[in-house]
């Protein structure tokens, strides 16, 4: 599995934000999303160790952090990923999130490992992204009470898209949901003053702590 960062640090997004958790980051995604800040990750000249799911599993208990989160890139891009998952997981005190790109099928993941330990946060790619004509929208459909639809939104037509895909989907009753701002685009009082607007009850409004905390460039936090 190709492995381009390895660290302990905060959750800064999703359902564990400000716990401690051991980060894992594949290289490559089938996406090119204009806001990503981890372009640099899927660049075909980055650099990366190659890691079979037993080193990495070594890996982080040797850390002895309980929350592991595997993000990219596109992790579930990695043909050995369900290994993974599954070794992690027969570890009795893991818990796993997995950061996907809503691209990608994850019916197999969510279908085979039904524990809670396991949550899935997956985005949908609103307007400004440039990627929203690759949406998986057959994922909806397996989201379950312990995954997370992540809506990152650069502006007020994204967030009125948002708002669209969450009734559509009926997402709330679903899973959660998180509303977080492209960093630098839109202001968050912004998206408080939607939520407020449209009643959008049983949505997050979500603050990407580690760059409040860190200069939002540095990697490896």
């Amino acid at each position: 599995m190709k492995v381009v960062e390895k660290f302990i640090s905060i959750n800064g997004e999703g359902r564990r934000t400000g716990e401690l958790a051991v980060f894992i980051r594949f290289k490559g995604c089938n996406l090119n999303c204009s806001y990503c800040d981890t372009k640099w990750a899927n660049e075909p000249a980055c650099d990366y160790e190659e890691l079979s799911p037993d080193e990495i599993c070594e890996y982080v208990s040797e850390t002895g952090i309980k929350n592991v989160t595997l993000t990219g890139g596109e992790p579930l891009l990695q043909k050995d990923i369900r290994s993974l998952v599954e070794k992690l997981l027969n570890k009795s005190d893991i818990r796993v999130e997995i950061e996907t790109n809503g691209a990608v099928d994850i019916a197999p993941l969510a279908n085979a490992f039904s524990k809670e330990k396991l949550s899935l946060t997956m985005d949908y790619k609103l307007p400004s992204s440039g990627c929203e004509e690759k949406m998986l929208l057959s994922n909806m459909e397996v989201l379950r009470k312990q995954d997370t639809v992540k809506f990152v939104s650069g502006s007020i037509n994204d967030l009125e898209c948002a708002e669209k895909i969450i009734e559509k989907f009926h997402l709330t009753e679903r899973c959660q949901v998180f509303i977080s701002s492209v960093f630098g685009s839109i202001e968050p009082v912004e998206i408080v003053n939607f939520m407020t607007s449209k009643r959008m009850n049983d949505v997050r409004l979500q603050i990407q702590m580690h760059k409040v905390i860190w200069n939002p460039e540095e990697r490896g936090v």
